[in-house]
């Protein structure tokens, strides 16, 4: 075996000699070129880099193509320099900033005297097209740190990024024809390897995000693989834009924003329906698991969110008054509260689990840049709840919290992923009990055979956690339900109970959200279902519309016979012609339309319309109300 060759082991467990200093671009040439012509970046003992790097040392190597995750990370990343390239051909006396890969693409900011406007971003698209069709070579080098600074010696920004870089870390640089960008890297060969890619708009961006910092001009952009990738894309945005949750509630009459609350919802009396359905639903979930509701003051004194360790934690997004000399919070978390309700009483082992659950507000301070519509508020309903366990019952009371969830979320036909988030930086208390809270949940997933992720270092700070990430109608993914195991608090407040040998021991606290904030929930759910909710949480579930002012008396001895059922009836008095009322309750989105006239009051039978569906239904009103009752206990979804 020659010292001037390495062993390069494929992901198949193949293994092959080649030269020292042989590329992946060389491998891959070896292995066929349609691979070599699909490649556009690789990993090298797990490390993702450039194709054209030389390799020294026995390897295990992959090859990625623009359609993996790796390879469109890498494709979105140059593209940001494509468009920095071209900025600077347009605007030579811009500066740069920094170009993440964000979802779906990439942003830039940069600093220039030339404030851009929408129809600019055409031009700039017409050069990085030029550039692309020039085919120029993305080249890596390593620098010296002196020899950075001479290069970026007219751009303070790359010369502040410069300085950050640690002293024995390595410099390189990426060089595209003229272009030259500070960056780790990696990039895709070419820039003809660019084929797919839209600026979508502009926004201003303080540098390094510190509000402290200059205002920066900020290039958001798309990237894709594939013509199809970007055209699926657009079809995407259309979608998204229709199923928009701030313009459905204006137009549903769901909730509204006021200047006098900034980020605090006003719930319409549409949307507070919907709120009371979703609570009523958990509530009475709840009380089949032996669940008791309680209810904890909005504020209470600051000397408890210190004794929390909130206070320490999470200040900065608390609000704060004084009373009567006082320093009070407001909540911006139920389990204080729910700590001292605990402690209220004393307690054994017998009483144990004790499953306590709220309905409660919380307030939370969020910059104004971050609000949006009721995804991201300052005040919210979390549907808390907190299980005080022995360390016994811990894994058959996480399991139960799971088994609540999955039944909501298969109530609303949502898909779902895990993940298991493990001990933060900021973390509370002895690691041994960490390291104890973290098996516990693993023990739990597997246990039940639910798959999931890990993600590092996510945790709460008084706790590790269980994070149930939904996916919407249109495959988008939130984060809502969260099962959280804390040694923490019981410790902070002096929790016990009497143990089977008489002795006070301390409880473990289990922290569970369904919803998770209810105002979010209900946002994801009007984007869901595009505003035409199922007909259990519907405003109004049916409206009643009579072909003449001859059909009055039979219109409203219809709507009260439903009324005295409990469905939400409302009449059409307007006047207006019948397509006209029909249109308007369809773009209403209410589930069902009765329509009246001779026949119907002749034969006291009402002639449904089903909303998207297509064909009408004449049948009598008991059978409408048994079939209404029928898919109101089923909690059907629309079709």
């Amino acid at each position: 075996m020659s010292n001037q060759e390495v062993t390069i082991q494929f992901p198949n467990g193949e293994q092959k000699r080649f030269a020292k200093g042989v590329t992946l671009t060389e491998i891959a040439k070896s292995i066929s070129p349609s691979l070599a012509k699909k490649s556009i970046v690789g990993s090298v003992n797990t490390t993702t880099t450039d194709l054209t790097r030389p390799i020294h040392v026995d390897a295990e190597i992959s090859l990625y193509d623009a359609s993996s995750k790796e390879g469109l990370g890498v494709l979105r990343h140059s593209t940001a320099h494509l468009l920095a390239q071209a900025v600077k051909r347009l605007y030579p006396d811009a500066k740069f900033g920094i170009g993440p890969v964000i979802e779906s693409g990439f942003y830039y900011d940069i600093e220039m005297s030339h404030t851009l406007v929408p129809e600019d971003l055409q031009a700039i698209e017409r050069e990085m097209k030029k550039i692309v069709s020039e085919n120029h070579s993305v080249i890596r080098r390593e620098i010296s740190r002196e020899e950075a600074m001479v290069i970026f010696a007219c751009d303070h920004l790359k010369l502040e990024l410069l300085e950050a870089i640690p002293e024995d870390e390595v410099i390189t640089i990426y060089e595209q024809g003229e272009f030259v960008d500070l960056c780790r890297g990696p990039h895709v060969p070419s820039t003809n390897s660019l084929q797919h890619f839209k600026l979508m708009n502009i926004a201003g961006a303080y540098w390094r995000g510190d509000s402290n910092n200059q205002m920066l001009q900020r290039i958001y952009g798309v990237a894709f693989a594939t013509k199809e990738n970007m055209e699926d894309y657009f079809v995407f945005l259309e979608e998204a834009d229709k199923r928009n949750h701030r313009k459905l509630g204006k137009e549903l009459e769901l909730f509204m924003f006021s200047e006098e609350a900034p980020g605090m919802p006003f719930y319409l009396a549409n949307g507070q329906i919907i709120r009371n359905e979703l609570e009523s639903f958990l509530r009475n979930l709840q009380a089949t698991y032996d669940y008791n509701e309680v209810r904890t003051p909005l504020m209470m004194n600051q000397r408890l969110w210190e004794q929390s360790g909130h206070w320490q934690h999470y200040k900065e997004n608390m609000y704060f008054t004084q009373v009567d000399e006082q320093k009070f919070a407001l909540k911006p978390m139920n389990c204080p509260g729910h700590m001292l309700i605990y402690k209220n009483d004393l307690h054994s082992y017998r009483d144990l689990p004790i499953r306590m659950a709220e309905f409660g507000q919380v307030h939370r301070h969020e910059f104004s840049g971050a609000l949006n519509g009721l995804l991201r508020v300052r005040t919210f309903c979390q549907d808390d709840a907190h299980i005080f366990v022995t360390p016994k019952q811990i894994e058959d009371e996480i399991a139960l919290a799971l088994q609540i969830i999955d039944h909501v979320y298969k109530v609303f036909d949502f898909e779902y992923e895990v993940e298991l988030s493990t001990r933060p930086e900021d973390y509370m208390g002895e690691l041994d009990l960490w390291n104890q809270a973290e098996k516990a949940l693993e023990n739990v997933l597997n246990r039940l055979g639910i798959p999931y992720k890990i993600n590092e270092g996510d945790g709460a700070f008084y706790g590790p956690k269980i994070d149930i990430h939904i996916r919407d109608a249109i495959k988008r993914s939130h984060q809502c339900a969260t099962v959280q195991l804390d040694f923490q608090l019981p410790e902070k407040f002096d929790l016990t109970y009497v143990n089977e040998d008489n002795e006070k021991v301390r409880p473990v606290v289990i922290h569970r959200a369904v919803f998770g904030s209810i105002d979010r929930f209900l946002g994801i759910l009007i984007e869901h279902f595009g505003g035409a909710f199922p007909l259990w949480i519907a405003p109004q579930q049916v409206k009643v519309i009579g072909v003449s002012d001859t059909h009055t008396a039979y219109v409203e001895k219809v709507t009260a016979h439903l009324r005295q059922a409990n469905i939400r009836v409302s009449i059409d008095k307007r006047n207006e012609k019948l397509g006209r009322k029909i249109r308007d309750a369809q773009l209403q989105k209410i589930p069902y339309i009765l329509v009246l006239g001779d026949q119907e009051q002749q034969n006291e039978t009402v002639t449904v319309r089903a909303y998207k569906q297509n064909g009408l239904n004449t049948i009598s009103i008991d059978a409408f109300n048994e079939q209404i009752q029928k898919e109101l206990r089923d909690k059907k979804l629309p079709l």
